[in-house]
């Protein structure tokens, strides 16, 4: 009797949905923030939007640069701790043995059932160094072009977010009036987005989606109160 096919569907872009929500949660709050603080002390659109481009090319070059020197840390941090462990496997290999022991123990397996697989791994060093870098180290191996990805995915998605608070005050010409449509548009871009990156990490989307527009909000609320204040 023909049976369905068990197709498994998993969720694998999770490097790439990381490195958007870095880009496009600071992109949403920092120009948010910044504008609202702006408005608070000057009613020049003009000022707001100059100072605002400003900080979202300073910004997103930043966040890009950070995210390109996190991913090429981890592929030098994998590389040097792949070395170790090719080195460990021939200078202590006993030691290395038992280590896979108590890696199979801890799923559950005795000696005895461990023994022939630890027999069959110390007979392959490359898969003997996999297997300790995954299950000792709990390192996987990193794309080493993922860097520029990243770095890019970063900065556009800053860009991207930054444009949304900064739009009204390109568009209008009071500032009052561009703070209150901007102060709408992105809490409203706070909740879409908090909610889509609820729905991709396996969170409670509106509970994600209030949380993103909260703290957007008020960081705003808190730079435009100092800039009013100080005004």
């Amino acid at each position: 009797m023909p049976q369905t096919p068990h197709i498994e569907r998993h969720f694998t872009a999770g490097e790439t949905v990381r490195d958007i929500v870095i880009g496009m949660s600071d992109g949403l709050t920092v120009p948010f923030a910044l504008a609202a603080g702006l408005s608070g002390a000057v009613s020049s659109t003009t000022i707001v939007v100059t100072a605002g481009l400003a900080e979202i090319a300073a910004g997103s070059i930043a966040m890009g640069l950070g995210g390109y020197l996190a991913a090429r840390s981890d592929v030098e941090h994998y590389v040097s701790e792949r070395k170790r462990e090719q080195a460990e496997i021939i200078e202590k290999a006993e030691a290395e043995r038992e280590e896979v022991r108590d890696i199979f123990v801890s799923y559950g397996l005795t000696a005895d059932q461990s023994a022939p697989l630890i027999e069959a791994l110390s007979k392959r060093p490359d898969a003997w160094v996999d297997f300790m870098m995954r299950f000792e180290l709990g390192l996987e191996k990193p794309d080493p072009r993922r860097a520029l990805t990243s770095a890019l995915t970063i900065a556009l998605s800053y860009i991207i977010g930054g444009l949304i608070p900064l739009s009204p005050y390109i568009l209008l010409p009071v500032a009052r009036t561009a703070l209150l449509t901007s102060v709408v548009a992105t809490l409203f871009a706070l909740l879409i987005f908090g909610y889509v990156k609820g729905r991709f990490t396996g969170t409670k989307p509106l509970r994600s989606g209030l949380q993103t527009a909260l703290i957007g909000g008020l960081a705003a609320a808190a730079a435009f109160l100092i800039a009013r204040a100080i005004s």
